[in-house]
């Protein structure tokens, strides 16, 4: 027997099954990390390995150091989650692993750990998307959550305002015309010499600051709904540009709180704009901006203003982690979605949506 029609076999005998524990892998960046979750919402484990000091030593992050980290960890953090869990793989159900967006070289550790051990156990193999990883990190922190809902997914290099019409299932409203919200924080961060990682270090700069110091554009693009912040990172950039000309210190604080407003603003207008008009009543925030404590108290705000839902991943399942992926993960085996022999690292995969 081949072992696609072993792996066929064990999805045909899970099909029935009322409990499904996955252990899932996520390397698509810099975090390694390995989580065991049942029926998609419910976390048994949820073990990250981070490399953060490794990358702040060089500003950012290293795509080939990354990758030799994560082949140094990936055994390690596996068998953590499963000790966490109280588990064995003989009480694992299926694998899930992380194929794309992201590193390629990343991508392809964790993809080549957990083909082996498909390989070596028969268990299946849930291919699963990054960026539908964070929108099911919702699904974990409110296990009464369903589709439909509007989700806003802002991270490093997305900015998209999805509505989630069922599992698995996504109609695109809008999204960045040119850079990611989590980019701009970024590239703030480094005119402000504030170290690696830059978002949240800017965030927390921020707080001693003045959000009216500095009047910065909330640049309007043509999508009604989509989001633009190419024109304020460069207006920001500029302004610091010229204090330094001029010879005054920076009022990074102030800068900072400033800028931070000017962003937040953007996400929270047209997400609030999108509630309005499309018949929704759950809001929903996704990926590595979400953990913004500017974003969600402006956010928690304007939904007890207008009268909708709102639901925001705990803070640790903002950024990369496995139990979204487990998560995502369970939604995708229910449907027998499973992978083949032939599964490759996709750095620039795309979340499949239809565009309203």
């Amino acid at each position: 027997m081949s072992v696609t029609e072993t792996w066929q076999r064990h999805l045909e005998a899970l099909q029935s099954k009322a409990s499904l524990r996955i252990l899932a892998l996520e390397t698509s960046c810099d975090e390694t990390a390995a989580a065991v979750v049942e029926n998609g919402r419910r976390i048994l484990s949820n073990i990250v390995f981070s490399q953060v000091d490794v990358h702040a030593l060089y500003g950012g992050v290293v795509p080939e150091i990354a990758s030799r980290a994560h082949v140094d960890a990936c055994d390690r953090v596996i068998d953590l989650a499963l000790q966490d869990a109280g588990m064995t793989l003989a009480d694992v159900d299926a694998l899930a692993v992380t194929h794309g967006p992201g590193l390629v070289g990343a991508l392809l550790t964790g993809v080549s750990c957990m083909k082996g051990l498909s390989f070596a156990t028969g268990l299946p193999l849930i291919p699963v998307n990054h960026i539908e990883g964070h929108v099911s990190a919702n699904y974990l922190s409110d296990p009464a959550l369903t589709p439909p809902f509007l989700c806003l997914v802002a991270s490093g290099g997305h900015s998209h305002l999805v509505r989630v019409e069922d599992y698995g299932v996504y109609t695109l409203l809008g999204r960045t015309v040119d850079d990611a919200a989590g980019e701009a924080f970024d590239k703030g961060a480094r005119v402000l010499g504030v170290p690696y990682p830059g978002g949240p270090m800017l965030s927390k700069l921020a707080r001693d600051g003045d959000p009216t110091y500095l009047r910065l554009p909330r640049p309007n693009p043509e999508g009604r709904y989509d989001f633009s912040f190419s024109g304020l990172k460069t207006a920001f950039v500029n302004a610091c540009h010229k204090l330094e000309q001029k010879g005054e210190p920076l009022p990074r604080a102030d800068l900072a709180a400033s800028y931070q407003k000017a962003i937040v603003d953007s996400l929270c207008e047209k997400a609030v704009l999108a509630m309005r008009e499309g018949g929704l009543s759950t809001l929903c925030l996704a990926g590595g901006v979400s953990a913004n404590a500017l974003l969600r108290e402006q956010m928690t705000d304007l939904a007890a203003r207008e009268g909708f839902r709102l639901c925001m991943p705990e803070v640790s399942l903002c950024t990369d982690n496995a139990a979204m992926i487990g998560s995502a993960a369970y939604y995708r085996l229910r449907r027998g979605e499973i992978a083949t022999l032939s599964l490759n690292a996709e750095p620039a995969l795309a979340l499949a949506m239809k565009r309203a």
